[in-house]
């Protein structure tokens, strides 16, 4: 009775111990893949603005045109108050920019003194009198002293009323000139230089820069920027927030005491500007919402589009596709030479020492560094054995798939080899009695009886083909390229594309929830073909019971 009573409470503890295990496993699970499934499932459910629907509309012609026209008319009309802002204010700090549009100016009248024939001494005349005119404007330009810039402006506008210059492209010195007194009466001119880089930059985040977008946009006009990303502005409002704190603030190191180390300050970007443009930095926070009119946004097509540079637009349809026929053709080479290769060493194979050495060396290949079986695969297959057949040695789905058929083999034999030693020798006897061959008893009876032993091999395979990335880096993956016609072209998958981004540059770490968009849909193909292979392995193992 006491031996029952102590082996009673020992099953409760045990009972509990793995209960509680269970439930830390999958508090475990839910703390690592909790926040990845939040993160990715941003990459289909999120808040797209007006941006994001013109890009759909112009890469994928999707969305109703007329509606998103006046979406457009509606939100560019409050974008104008931005331009017409900083285009005022640039009219007394980039003086690189005026010089150059004087200069523009002076060409054109002179080109439309030569359009009209005009006689060679009045030519001349004009030439010389629009010369000292643009000449003066770039004194002033350059000028920090506003009593000079005035005197020079004065000199300029005496000759607004020249007949001469009234109806011609000349007209423009003037206006320009009365743009340039009044915005540079409003800032410090010694401050000029800083003025023009700081409002560079405000433009680099409002619109765009050499190489990323902006909040907004291109401004209407604007030639096509070469990059399809650059061509549009924060397409997510989660984007949008991003560029607005960083249009709004700037982090400065400065030195609070002497003698202390530098200290990371954040400071309202406003106040790197004068009086005049500091109302752009309230309107444009005040109103961000109604320039890109952020809407919830079921993005379903993420899993079907193509991906538009490096994954910044677009979707991983190709990768789904890839990571597909990867894990399709290597299931194709592994499950048979798994089920062949157990069968001989469970049914013919002796117990000698040759085959101790080649159970050492199954038992030894499933803990090899999966690496090492992508250079394996790079130097047999792509560089050996295509050519030899007569293929060109290049790395492509074939060269991936049968790699990582190597990679899994092991574990497909072991698990195969296990699930027909444990059919019940009776069944053997039974069929070897009634006068079958051991081919025969084998595929009608031994292989059925282990069959759902064999799919936990198939499981455990399958898991670790679709997931794997270091042994197609060098054997078939890609991470751009077209959609493959055969199993001789490389492919894109989501392991390798999600590598790919996590090492890339900057522009993936722009666009995280794509990412993690990626990493996501792989853990869920994976487990929907885990699963339809749990369910074949139920029916079969209901079949077997006679339900």
């Amino acid at each position: 009775m006491r031996n029952l009573h102590v082996r009673g409470q020992l099953d409760r503890v045990f009972t509990a111990t793995t209960a509680l295990s269970i439930v830390l496993l999958t508090l475990v699970l839910v703390a690592i893949l909790g926040p990845m499934v939040y993160r990715g499932s941003s990459a289909v459910f999120f808040q797209g603005t007006v941006e994001f629907r013109k890009m759909q509309k112009n890469l994928f012609g999707r969305g109703n045109e007329q509606a998103l026209n006046a979406e457009v008319a509606e939100t560019d009309q409050l974008r104008r108050q931005v331009y017409q802002m900083i285009d005022g204010f640039k009219k007394g700090v980039d003086v690189e920019a005026l010089s150059e549009q004087v200069r523009e100016i002076y060409r054109q009248f002179g080109q439309e003194l030569r359009d009209k024939n005009v006689p060679t001494g009045q030519y001349t005349k004009l030439r010389e009198l629009t010369r000292r005119i643009r000449d003066k404007l770039e004194t002033a330009f350059h000028s920090q002293d506003i009593n000079e810039i005035k005197r020079a402006v004065a000199e300029v506008l005496k000759e607004a009323d020249n007949p001469h210059l009234k109806g011609t492209s000349a007209e423009k010195f003037f206006a320009l000139a009365r743009q340039f007194l009044q915005a540079a009466g409003q800032i410090d001119l010694s401050k000029h230089q800083e003025y023009a880089a700081a409002v560079q930059e405000v433009e680099g985040i409002l619109f765009h820069s050499d190489s990323l977008p902006g909040l907004l946009g291109p401004r209407p006009g604007e030639p096509p920027a070469p990059l399809t990303m650059l061509r549009y502005g924060a397409t997510r409002w989660d984007q949008a927030q991003v560029l607005l704190d960083r249009f709004l603030w700037v982090d400065q190191w400065v030195q609070e005491k002497p003698g202390e180390p530098l200290v990371l300050k954040r400071r309202p970007r406003a106040e790197l500007f004068p009086e005049s443009l500091r109302p752009l930095f309230a309107y444009v926070e005040q109103n961000a919402d109604k320039m890109l009119h952020p809407r919830r946004t079921i993005y379903w097509q993420f899993l079907i589009d193509d991906n538009i540079n490096s994954h910044y637009f677009g979707g991983i349809g190709p990768e789904i596709l890839g990571t597909m026929l990867i894990t399709v053709v290597g299931m194709l080479f592994v499950i048979p030479l798994g089920i062949i290769s157990a069968a001989y060493l469970v049914e013919c194979a002796s117990d000698g020492w040759t085959m101790r050495i080649i159970r050492m060396g199954i038992n030894t290949l499933a803990g090899v560094p999966s690496i090492v079986f992508g250079l394996f695969g790079l130097a047999f297959f792509v560089l050996f054995l295509f050519p030899a057949l007569g293929f060109e040695p290049k790395p492509c789905i074939l060269a991936a798939s049968m790699t990582l058929a190597v990679l899994t083999l092991p574990v497909m034999i072991r698990a195969s080899e296990e699930a027909i030693r444990s059919v019940p020798a009776s069944y053997k006897e039974g069929s070897l009695a009634l006068g079958a061959s051991r081919f025969h008893t084998f595929v009608a009876v031994t292989f059925p009886a282990a069959l759902p032993g064999i799919l936990t091999g198939v499981i455990l395979s399958l898991s670790r083909i679709a997931g794997e990335t270091a042994p197609i880096l060098f054997t078939g993956a890609v991470s751009l390229g077209a959609v493959p016609h055969s199993v001789f072209d490389p492919t894109r998958t989501l392991s390798y594309g999600s590598y790919d981004m996590a090492v890339g540059d900057r522009l993936a770490m722009m666009v995280p929830h794509n990412q993690y968009g990626m990493v996501v849909t792989l853990v869920l193909l994976i487990l929907i073909l885990n699963g339809a292979a749990i369910v074949l392995r139920t029916r079969v193992f209901k079949k077997l019971r006679g339900h």
